[in-house]
């Protein structure tokens, strides 16, 4: 009989050998130094080998094992080595069939309609909050109310929003499998009504007089910040986007910047938008730039136009300036509580549409509400009043610039503001 004292002893040789061990089990030392376990054994009249794996993966003790085990299958009548093999096959199958398998397919057959970003954040979503629960679950297994305990989870740490965008990716998964014919249902499908209520959006505060704006922009482009901060800043508060949005925002989307008429096309799946329509194009936003927001695009190339993104972060180029970058600065200049990066939004449509008003231009609303992206319920309607405007709305916006930036220093001067000591 073999010992670990004797197997650690065995040297490697000019050839392969065996050390016996008993009833058939025994250590094959390889030429290269390998040492691998196997059972001689017959089965129906022939003479068979069965591995157990390397030594010292597989211990003496474990290989012995294996070797009773496989010696109670032959007494059962059964061949070892075809019950090895069966049993991978049916562990493949059930590794084939589990949620995480079927949902990276998924995701990998629909990528291709998503841009990178969106392609990221479906299958980050799924590896942070579904596969550690269900991922390794036979996907026909699963049953409503184990997707309802995962999406609770996700509901209590105040993640309204994520549970529904996740329960949609996950409803996804179910349907690709039922075509598949590896699912009997979709346990997803109706459970929208059983998740919380999105919750009521809280009014953001915004300072909506023009000479305070003014004041704001003055006071917070002289507080030592980062440039890009500032340009970004500006640029926000320019185009009235959301702040998301200018801090994903990427070379490629600025357009015609030396023409007459530049703009700024943001993709659909960058915009907050329902998750059926961030796939269409015809729900991209388009946002005519006055010259004034040119010049923030052309002043921040100068630090950041060799990366991809227009305003990275300090440290990495490769992601997005900080969500709290922009509101830090208006709080250091003193507009804490009074004003959020979010508030360029209310101040825009309120000034925009009171000037509307005294001037007696009643069609003004509705172009705004299209500045601001305010997707009509109608679907066919909103898509189609994506090109409608387009020459009023670009008017709105150099008048917008002009009354905010009214006596600011150009966008370059921001790139050489005193930085404050950190």
């Amino acid at each position: 009989m073999l010992s670990d004292t004797k197997i650690k002893k065995a040297a490697k040789a000019e050839r392969d050998y065996k050390l016996s061990d008993e009833k058939g089990l025994f250590l094959l030392v390889r030429k290269t130094g390998g040492k691998l376990w196997q059972m001689k054994y017959r089965f129906e009249g022939k003479e068979k080998l069965l591995s157990f794996g390397p030594y010292p993966d597989v211990s003496l003790a474990a290989a012995r094992d294996a070797r009773d085990a496989a010696r109670r299958l032959l007494r059962e009548g059964l061949d070892p080595s075809a019950e090895k093999k069966r049993e991978a096959k049916a562990a493949r199958l059930e590794e084939a069939h589990s949620f995480e398998s079927v949902a990276r397919e998924w995701h990998e057959l629909n990528k291709g309609r998503w841009t990178d970003v969106h392609q990221a954040d479906v299958i980050r979503s799924l590896e942070r909050d579904v596969f550690p629960t269900l991922g390794k679950r036979q996907i026909n297994d699963i049953e409503a109310h184990d997707v309802l305990d995962m999406l609770r989870k996700i509901e209590k740490r105040g993640s309204i929003e994520t549970a529904k965008r996740i329960r949609q990716r996950i409803s996804g998964v179910f349907l690709l499998a039922v075509s598949k014919r590896i699912a009997r249902d979709n346990p997803a499908k109706d459970l929208n009504a059983a998740l919380l209520p999105k919750p009521k959006a809280k009014k953001q505060p915004a300072v909506l007089d023009l000479a305070e704006l003014r004041d704001l922009l003055t006071k917070s482009e002289q507080s030592g910040a980062s440039p890009v901060t500032l340009l970004a800043s500006r640029l926000l508060a320019l185009t009235a986007v959301r702040p998301g949005v200018v801090r994903g925002a990427r070379w490629e989307e600025f357009k015609d910047l030396e023409g007459e008429e530049p703009y700024w096309h943001i993709p659909a799946e960058r915009m907050k938008l329902t998750l059926d329509r961030k796939d269409e194009q015809a729900f991209d936003h388009v946002v005519p730039l006055a010259p004034q927001a040119v010049d923030v695009i052309n002043a921040v190339r100068r630090l950041t136009g060799r990366a991809e993104l227009v305003f990275p972060g300090q440290r990495h180029a490769h992601i997005p300036l900080s969500e709290n970058a922009i509101g830090y600065l208006y709080n250091r200049a003193g507009w804490h509580r009074r004003h959020v990066p979010h508030g360029w939004r209310a101040a825009f449509s309120t000034i925009m549409n009171e000037r509307a008003k005294l001037a007696g231009i009643a069609d003004d609303r509705a172009v705004i509400d299209l500045m601001l992206a305010h997707v009509p319920e109608n679907k066919v309607e909103s898509a189609y009043n994506r090109a409608e405007f387009m020459p009023r709305r670009r008017e709105i916006a150099c008048e917008w610039a002009d009354l905010l930036l009214e006596g600011m220093l150009p966008a370059e001067d921001l790139l050489t503001v005193a930085r404050r000591n950190s």
